[in-house]
Order: structure tokens, then C-alpha cells, then sequence
């Protein structure tokens, strides 16, 4: 994770627009933001490189896919056989995210699943991983927060969140 700043107001301007209109055109965001089209260009191409901006992956829907269900199973697991738990992990193709946590528990996967049998499959294959030791699941019941990060873009960019209804926000981003 990196803890550097590389979003300055000027890019949060431009990730501002980006988010509101994914399919905007350097030259469409240009002017609209009053910049230049080779200003645009380079600081996207900055950002991309440098690693500010995410995968695109966020933007599809996992229900879209065929897996309704979202649940986040915590690990404990042998320290010593990290390495092999996180490459076990990877290769579940339902576990979507996994984090390292400090306290008690080790791990958090979010794993996507299409019914409850096949969430029960999936924490199985889990607790079977080498090195997984102990296994907790919850089942996400809905979200009341999506992901966002418009307000931390807005607090860079300077400018007044805007309070647009929940229903309005663009999916997972």
C-alpha cells in the first residue's frame, strides 16, 4: 500500500470528472476542466504509471457475473506459510480481495459467491488452504456504504462535496 501523495488538486480535478463520466475523452475532459488536452494526457499517463489510479475491474458487478452473494471470511493463519496461504488464495477465482490485518485475526478475503451452497464450497476450500489455520464467515447482508472515493477527490480537489441522493452514484468504483 502506498502511503506517498501523487494526486494533487489538479489530478483530483481530473479523476473528478473521470468518475462522474468514465467514458469522457481526454480532449472532452480538457474542456471541460479548462486544461489543456497534452496537460490532461500527461497527468493521466502519470498517474497511471505511477500507480494512483486502480484496476478497472472495480466496475463490474459481481451480481452481473452471476455471484449475488458477497461474504468476508477472516483467517487465521501460520505466519511462517504466508506466501503459500496467499498464493492458495489467488488461485480461488470466488475470493476477490484479500488484506492483511493487524490484531487477532491474520487475514479478511472478500469472496463472491452465487448461492449459499456454493459460499459453503468456497469457505471450505479456504480453511483447506495450506496454512489456514482457523476461518470465520460472515455473509454481507447489504451494503450501506459503496466504495467510494469521490469525497477524499473532492476534499484534494478543494472543492464542495456535492450531496447527490445514494441512488444516483455510479456501482463499485
Amino acid at each position: 500500500m502506498n502511503s506517498g501523495r501523487t494526486v494533487d488538486a489538479t489530478d483530483a480535478r481530473i479523476l473528478l470528472a473521470l468518475a462522474e463520466e468514465p467514458r469522457a475523452t481526454v480532449l472532452a475532459l480538457a474542456q471541460r476542466l479548462e486544461l489543456s488536452r497534452n496537460t490532461v494526457q500527461a497527468r493521466l499517463a502519470r498517474l497511471e504509471h505511477g500507480g494512483a489510479l486502480g484496476s478497472g475491474e472495480r466496475w463490474v458487478l459481481p451480481s452481473a457475473l452471476g455471484y449475488p452473494l458477497t461474504a468476508f471470511v477472516t483467517m487465521q493463519v501460520d505466519q511462517h506459510r504466508l506466501a503459500e496461504v496467499s498464493d492458495a488464495l489467488a488461485a480461488i477465482p470466488e475470493v476477490v480481495e484479500v488484506v492483511g490485518l493487524s490484531g487477532g485475526t491474520d487475514l479478511l478475503a472478500r469472496v463472491v459467491a452465487a448461492d449459499a451452497e456454493d459460499l459453503y464450497r468456497i469457505a471450505g476450500q479456504i480453511l483447506a488452504s495450506p496454512g489456514v489455520e482457523r476461518t470465520n464467515t460472515a455473509l454481507a447482508m447489504r451494503e450501506l456504504v459503496p466504495h467510494r472515493l469521490t469525497p477524499l477527490l473532492q476534499r484534494v480537489a478543494g472543492v464542495e462535496p456535492s450531496r447527490r441522493p445514494a441512488g444516483n452514484r455510479h456501482p463499485a468504483r
